[in-house]
């Protein structure tokens, strides 16, 4: 309960695009999707899946937990994936910046003989 009651909380923070488009479309053809809506219309006999039904409630929370999870996971690859362009930056200049020091200790003319 507590759960659901955070979630219609959190339900006015969302942004439009959240509440507009669906989070997971589905890749069932369309009569897969007919014989899943006939299968949970009708009750169910065994004990798990009436415990089941209970939770059915959460189907969107796991669904935004989960969305939140890989957008969190791909901005850790994305981070590290700066990090390393940044270290890599980090060395050319120091490179450029060692080549530049040398060049400024060579003389320009040569010695006079």
């Amino acid at each position: 309960q507590r759960i659901l009651r955070l979630a219609e909380m959190c339900r006015r923070l969302e942004t439009e695009e959240e509440k507009v488009l669906p989070f997971y479309p589905s890749s069932l053809a369309e009569w897969e999707q007919q014989d899943v809506r006939r299968i949970l219309a009708a009750s169910p006999n065994e004990p798990l899946a009436r415990a089941v039904q209970d939770y059915v409630g959460l189907e969107r929370f796991w669904q935004r937990f989960n969305k939140a999870k890989l957008e969190e996971k791909a901005l850790e690859r994305a981070r590290a994936a700066l990090a390393n362009r940044n270290r890599h930056l980090r060395e050319l200049l120091q490179q450029y910046l060692a080549g530049a020091a040398l060049s400024q200790k060579v003389p320009r003319d040569p010695p006079p003989l």
